[in-house]
């Protein structure tokens, strides 16, 4: 498989890098308008590098009308540039492996699934939680047996950089909910079923808190940004799960999973993309 990816120069390109080099395909071009990009180096030797998105979408269509168009673009660029990027993709032929929040705004999926429909492509995203080995046993056991009400820790110390860059501006990474929640919201629901409703008790630009009510239980969860180490804590009635166990490979194996016609597409992702919205939305209330 040949791969373009948006957003070169950011941390968790790398992982993406990795995962597309370690099943044995090719990064053919990249973009971001940092170049910072030297690890391409040892990645994806003989990459093209983009600094312009307007010379970059030129160099996919070229490749594409040469009969040598690329299969997918990588998206990690801000989560605001997202449901663009995911737009550019799929117009230059591409499915999508997007990293999350696949979008901030729920209509957006809408919009991304007409344009599948209009296009032919998909749009993957990357829920890695959900390939870890330890959460899918979890949740087995969790179909079949009792659950109890559960507790989520998640503490997950940055430095002053975090407030100054990109992520620590709401409008462009959706704050803290979005940008570090979506995930294990995606990881209750998937766990616990839906949120019949949603109640945000605490909210700061580093902190949040909360309560989801499933059915037959309720979910409490604390977000944070503070503190000196990190504590990523699945608390249930019979135990804990450590959720910082087993990310080594999990972008591998999510794209494996993917390149398979297994991945998480834009429905996947639709329930913790309203949930988060849904506790946007009450911050003014606190």
């Amino acid at each position: 498989m040949r791969f373009a990816l948006i957003g070169a120069a950011g941390f968790v390109a790398t992982r993406h890098m990795r995962a597309i080099r370690e099943l044995g395909h090719q990064l053919v071009a990249a973009l971001d308008p940092h170049d910072s990009v030297g690890i391409l180096d040892s990645l994806a030797p003989g990459c093209r590098f983009f600094p312009e998105p307007e010379r970059f979408s030129r160099h996919l269509d070229k490749l594409r009308r040469s009969g040598q168009g690329v299969d997918y673009v990588s998206v990690c660029s801000p989560n605001y540039l997202h449901d663009a990027h995911c737009r550019l993709a799929m117009r230059a032929g591409a499915d999508v492996i997007c990293e999350k929040p696949l979008v901030l705004s729920p209509w957006n999926l809408d919009a991304l699934a007409e344009l599948e429909h209009e296009t032919g492509r998909r749009v993957w995203t990357v829920l890695q939680l959900r390939v870890n080995p330890a959460l899918i046993a979890l949740r087995e056991k969790l179909r079949t047996g009792p659950r109890g009400d559960a507790s989520l820790y998640y503490s997950t110390p940055r430095g002053p950089w975090y407030g100054s860059s990109w992520k620590g501006d709401e409008a462009r990474s959706g704050g803290v909910l979005a940008n570090v929640g979506v995930h294990l919201f995606d990881l209750l629901l998937w766990l616990y079923g839906p949120a019949r409703t949603a109640q945000l008790t605490s909210f700061s630009p580093t902190q949040a808190s909360g309560v989801l009510q499933h059915d037959g239980m309720v979910s409490e969860w604390l977000l944070s940004l503070d503190g000196a180490e990190s504590k990523r804590m699945l608390t249930m009635p019979d135990g804990c799960q450590d959720l910082s166990d087993g990310f080594k490979d999990a972008h591998t194996v999510v794209y494996a999973e993917t390149l398979a016609g297994r991945g998480f597409g834009i429905e996947d992702a639709r329930p913790a993309v309203d949930l988060v919205h849904a506790l946007r939305s009450q911050r003014g209330r606190l």
